[in-house]
């Protein structure tokens, strides 16, 4: 015990490093959407303004190369991290100014940059810090050390807020307006709070992370990496196939992602089964991503043993053929909350099942070459493009169309995730697809996700594969 907790132990740090990464993406892209429901905004605006956030880290590879090039890994997470207390304390105090939201949205926006920061250092400091049996080693505290930051945020902070706005200030949580900035202003205190805690912690345990082999030492250097990976990437054998596959994939849960949370909260005389936040929270945030973490542990046995070619379009019809259940939910309107209940974790049990696919096929298919890291960012990053596009148009398409046919819409949407599934290449044998490779499956996500937990690509070194 006392060599595990040694001073440099590595558990010292990949927990909490990992859960303050998770912390900041959830809070940023997911529960910012739910405020912006709370404070009376309509599910246009609510979900397009939290889907803008998403695009930091889904372009975190074009700016990820420079940061190799200055100070320490540990020096860009604690800045981030201190940053971004700061950032959500001041969020919280600008609540108290009059038209907040604009200096709110600008706000969010810095951070969301700047956590996308953090996660590339992070990341550094945890591939450079450990070797590679370590890394494998620590691999799934890193995964349940992630996961349990949007527990905490979607689960924890949304309960929270609906506790506080109902039994501290006395409010009526069945309206929504600006009453609600006051418990959400406790709730980015408390977020502000964790977060400069976690800097004050990191700055005592976290190891500097060396630099990567071939990291760039100049701006011209760093640009001739991005542009060659970006030339190496379009290279590939049926490259635009596999494109079209990481964009599509999800788009569908690209539909329900931001939806899903609001159909849940709004009334039942707007088509909604009008829970409240701590409903909420219980439901969709704790319950549902419990259930996503045990369809992804069983879906990469599934895969392990089955091997991906034979098992890829069943791992689609996994992610795509239960949203149907919003569809029944959005018709038959239930107030029985086990029903609900059930039906949520079925949902994401399936979605946790079959989204193991995705990533996997990324890491064998599309990111195998020259720049492996890179290009699994890539292909993660096409698939927060296309969270963010479907978030952005989402809300506006759902008051258009209602509930009811909105979520019939979402079915019509996996056809083309079923489509590209269908044409997915494969060039390399499951066998072999690690060759070259040193990876481990976890769930953090950069990109994402989104209620979705994408798994991340680890290596030895950050820079390219000879």
């Amino acid at each position: 015990m006392r060599t595990l907790l040694s001073k440099t132990s590595p558990l010292l740090w990949v927990p909490s490093g990992y859960f303050t990464m998770a912390l900041t993406y959830m809070t940023l892209t997911s529960v910012t959407a739910i405020m912006f429901k709370n404070l009376g905004m309509d599910n246009g605006r609510a979900a397009a303004y939290a889907s803008y956030l998403i695009l930091a880290y889904t372009i975190k590879p074009l700016f990820a190369p420079f940061v190799e090039m200055y100070r320490t890994k540990k020096f860009f997470v604690l800045c981030a991290q201190l940053t971004i207390g700061l950032g959500f304390a001041g969020a919280a105090l600008a609540t108290a100014l009059p038209n907040y939201m604009a200096l709110l949205m600008v706000s969010f926006w810095i951070l969301s940059f700047v956590g996308a920061t953090q996660d590339i250092a992070s990341d550094g400091v945890y591939v450079t810090s450990l070797d590679r049996k370590t890394q494998s080693l620590y691999c799934g505290v890193q995964s349940l050390s992630w996961n349990i930051g949007p527990i905490v945020a979607s689960g924890g902070l949304v309960y929270l807020s609906g506790w506080l706005h109902s039994n501290y200030f006395h409010h009526d949580p069945t309206v929504f307006g600006p009453a609600w900035i006051d418990a959400w202003r406790i709730v980015f205190f408390i977020v502000a709070g964790l977060t400069l805690a976690m800097a004050a912690w990191h700055l005592r345990v976290m190891p500097d992370g060396a630099r990567a082999e071939n990291a760039p030492t100049s701006i011209a250097a760093a640009s001739h990496i991005l542009w060659d990976s970006f030339t190496t990437f379009f290279q590939k054998r049926d490259v635009w196939v596999m494109i079209s596959f990481a964009f599509l994939f999800r788009l569908s849960i690209g539909f329900l992602e931001k939806i899903g949370p609001f159909f849940m909260v709004d009334p039942v005389s707007k088509g909604g089964l009008g829970l409240s936040n701590e409903l909420l929270g219980i439901i969709y945030g704790t319950y549902g991503l419990c259930a996503v973490l045990l369809g992804s542990l069983l879906g990469g046995i599934f895969v392990a043993r089955r091997g991906l070619q034979s098992t890829l379009f069943l791992l689609c019809c996994a992610v795509n053929i239960p949203n149907v259940t919003f569809l029944l939910l959005s018709i038959y309107q239930p107030s029985n909350l086990l029903v609900i209940g059930a039906a949520v974790a079925a949902e994401k049990f399936f979605f946790g099942f079959g989204s193991v696919g995705f990533m996997i096929y990324l890491m064998q298919q599309l990111a195998r070459g020259k720049y492996t890291t890179t290009h699994y960012a890539f292909g993660t990053g096409l698939m927060g493009l296309c969270m963010m596009l479907t978030g952005v148009i989402s809300g506006h398409l759902q008051q258009m169309l209602g509930y009811v046919n909105y979520f019939a819409f979402v079915m019509l949407a996996t056809i083309p995730s079923f489509l590209v599934t269908w044409r997915a290449p494969f060039h390399h044998k499951d066998t072999d697809a690690q060759a070259n490779q040193d990876v481990n499956l976890s769930e953090p996500s950069n990109a994402r996700p989104t209620n979705s937990l994408p798994l991340r690509l680890r290596q030895s070194s950050d820079g390219p594969k000879n």
